[in-house]
């Protein structure tokens, strides 16, 4: 088996923990022989580049670069995890202002260096905000541009199967939408437990409700447990979601996309999406009336921050927004 295409793919944060398995994960995967790894703090980055190289992958030209000149020049795709991580007590959201300000200057980045780059992942928190700064200065299209938002619905979708002794492959249709933070929409009405409807499998409101919060808290749970924010799940997902770009197999778990439509304006949010090799696509959800309360509620949430970021200078006001895109 070749790889998946020659096209450069850059990963930025790539000394952290999420960079470091991104960068082994697209390797393993063979999306590209061509692969860039960027950090600034470039005695970890070395590090991470001698364990690449200690797994002696075949065929790969491993290179690596603390300047953004350098690193971003050529990449026709790009994930970036290069954000503060999240720690203990902290929600996404406490990240907002200084991962913020690391999206602008990533989005100026890639127009100034690569604007021919075909698809962009950006992974830190607050997603939907970082990846709504990105795009906004980045000059791309809002096909171009997705954040990860496919934790939430995976680990919905783990603890049904946990809840039913099932094999996690056997629930379907677990999906959650809007914004990837503590204010997420959980769908549940097109749930089905080994093709069995969820309405029919005899869960309890009660401990759907322990179930909602468990999924929403799934982040936190990790750092409990772990000591350290996840990482490996949100490398695999972001890497497929890069795959997908590239002409591999689509990815069909949520992504945050731009949404400018009759129900949502001027955010990035997690929808019904499909990644293929022309980008992201989009479609509205559908769910019962009390689902889709909640989705608005989480809408309502991201205007809150977006206007926040507005008022921290980061971004335009929205009516501004086609000047600094003309894509938008």
């Amino acid at each position: 088996m070749g790889f998946l295409t020659n096209e450069k793919l850059l990963i930025v944060g790539a000394a952290g923990m999420i960079g470091s398995n991104m960068a082994q994960t697209a390797m393993m995967l063979k999306l590209t022989p061509n692969i860039c790894l960027y950090d600034i703090y470039e005695p970890g980055l070395k590090g991470v580049v001698a364990e690449m190289n200690h797994c002696a992958f075949e065929g790969v030209n491993l290179t690596w670069t603390s300047d953004p000149a350098v690193a971003f020049k050529d990449a026709k795709y790009i994930i970036s995890s290069g954000g503060a991580p999240r720690k203990a007590g902290m929600t996404r959201e406490d990240l907002l202002k200084g991962n913020c300000e690391i999206a602008e200057e990533f989005g100026k980045n890639v127009k100034k260096y690569c604007p021919d780059v075909k698809h962009v992942v950006v992974i830190f928190n607050p997603a939907d905000l970082t990846g709504l700064v990105v795009l906004l200065h980045s000059g791309l299209k809002p096909e171009q541009v997705t954040t990860l938002a496919a934790l939430d619905s995976t680990r919905l979708q783990t603890a049904l199967a946990e809840e039913f002794g099932v094999q996690q492959s056997k629930v379907t249709g677990s999906y959650t939408y809007g914004g990837h933070g503590e204010a997420m929409a959980v769908f549940a009405s097109k749930v089905k437990i080994d093709g069995k409807p969820l309405s029919e499998c005899g869960l309890s409101a009660e401990r759907f409700e322990q179930i909602k919060h468990d999924t929403i808290q799934g982040g936190a749970k990790i750092i409990e447990l772990r000591g350290r924010s996840s990482f490996q799940s949100p490398a695999y997902n972001a890497v497929k979601m890069i795959e997908a770009a590239m002409g591999g197999d689509k990815f069909t778990w949520p992504a945050g996309t731009y949404v400018c439509n009759e129900m949502f304006q001027n955010v990035m949010m997690a929808m019904p999406t499909v990644i293929d090799a022309t980008g992201v696509h989009y479609t509205n959800p559908e769910g019962t009336a009390e689902e889709m309360a909640a989705l608005q509620a989480s809408y309502k949430h991201l205007c809150e921050m977006r206007d926040e970021i507005v008022t921290l200078g980061i971004i335009p006001a929205v009516a501004d927004w086609k000047k600094s895109n003309p894509n938008l």
